[in-house]
């Protein structure tokens, strides 16, 4: 029998609270280290924050004598959107380092490595008709060049109260590239942030997003994975009572590549909501998705509505899929929280259902994997990035030959 790998949270109001159980962190999320200074973060080994990591991949962004000494590895441009500005400014800048502090050792190494920051500001007040679309493009000449320079950056993102905007991160070319991501979503305002990471085949990235919603703000946060080796940690908070985050992830995972994503969510503050999806496909030999998925509902944290969900659809053999989702739960009263994920094959009803309607068996599949991911990217609702997306999830499966039967 399959595995049910839908999205649905229709029951996540009537879960009730409880902790994950078997083995859990030797210390929570919340617990763990945060800070400025690299000397707090040694080179990872065998902790439980690096265990599904391809540590030896990812080393030349704990080095940060080596980050700090790339030029011009990456080349960041923005379009114009009337009222959002757009500034680079230098590290010294005030509005930078006000949203939590780094938590591992790539993003203490892309704190201190960056010399110039890229600020986006939305203005109090504004209704943004059209996204405001970010462009990091890798300027190495090949993978061996990406690996001798490696490289850092660092986005400051303000969202003004009562405003609303789209902003879109779009990472494509080579580099080997450590990031940092502050975001502010100020009272009253919404802001759908969407990362999408197209890098080239042996591109690497280690990205954190440290974010706060304010008072009754709204935050649609989506992650989209489909090229390079990642590493993308969204650490969501909340600032005061009322908020809101949607946080989607979708990635498409081929063979040799890792993609990891590890979504946190704190609730710290009354009367808040999230809801977390995230959706992949794993298709060739190796190919290996992580995601683990952390939610706290701290004590002051009343009246949270909380629910974490991962899919992931295995299309060939020797692909891997690891699934870690982790409640910790400090206030009974709540609406309600709750987690859930799969790993699984095609579902054998669907297929025969296409099969027996004289679809091919190779198209029945192709319909069956559009269909798994386009549950949740009609709900980016966010459509150039829909159509975008999809269009670059048709190229992956014709791209990689025809799925196993």
């Amino acid at each position: 029998m399959s595995q049910n790998l839908a999205t649905d949270h229709s029951q996540a109001k009537l879960v009730g609270a409880h902790s994950h159980g078997g083995p859990r962190y030797v210390s929570s999320r919340a617990d763990r280290k945060t800070s400025f200074d690299l000397a707090d973060f040694p080179i990872p080994t065998k902790e439980e924050e690096w265990r599904f990591t391809p540590r030896k991949r990812f080393a030349p962004l704990f080095d940060l004598e080596a980050v700090s000494a790339a030029k011009d590895q990456v080349k960041v441009t923005a379009n114009q959107v009337e009222g959002i500005s757009v500034q680079n400014v230098e590290r010294t800048d005030e509005r930078l380092g006000q949203v939590g502090q780094p938590g591992d050792r790539a993003s203490a190494v892309a704190w201190n490595a960056f010399n110039q920051a890229t600020v986006v500001t939305i203005g109090a007040g504004v209704q943004a008709t059209q996204a405001l679309v970010v462009e990091i493009t890798g300027q190495a000449k090949d993978a061996d060049d990406a690996a001798a320079h490696p490289s850092a950056g660092h986005l400051r993102i303000i969202a003004e109260t009562g405003s609303k905007a789209t902003v879109v991160l779009s990472h494509k070319g080579m580099a080997y590239y450590t990031q940092g991501v502050e975001v502010s979503v100020a009272p009253d305002a919404e802001l759908t942030l969407v990362t999408n990471q197209e890098w080239d085949d042996h591109a690497l990235h280690a990205s954190q997003h440290r974010v706060e919603v304010g008072a009754n703000a709204t935050l649609k946060h989506v992650v989209v994975s489909l090229g390079g080796d990642v590493r993308i940690s969204p650490e969501l908070g909340f600032s005061g009572e009322g908020g809101h985050i949607d946080a989607y992830g979708v990635y498409f995972t081929d063979a040799g590549q890792h993609q990891e994503h590890r979504p946190y969510v704190a609730h710290t503050e009354p009367h808040c909501y999230s809801r977390v999806t995230y959706k992949g496909a794993l298709q060739g030999k190796d190919a290996h998705a992580v995601w683990v998925g952390d939610c706290l509902i701290g004590r002051r944290a009343r009246g949270t509505d909380t629910y974490e969900l991962n899919r992931n659809l295995v299309l060939t053999t020797g692909a891997k899929a690891d699934s870690v989702p982790n409640l910790e739960i400090e206030n009974g009263q709540i609406e309600g929280a709750g987690h859930a994920s799969a790993t699984g094959r095609f579902d054998d009803e669907q297929l025969f259902y296409l099969r027996a309607r004289g679809i091919p068996e190779i198209e029945a599949r192709r319909l069956v994997v559009l269909g798994f991911f386009n549950e949740i990217v009609a709900e980016i609702a966010v459509p150039e990035v829909e159509e975008r997306l999809m269009s670059a999830i048709e190229a992956e499966l014709e791209v990689n030959g025809l799925l196993e039967a």
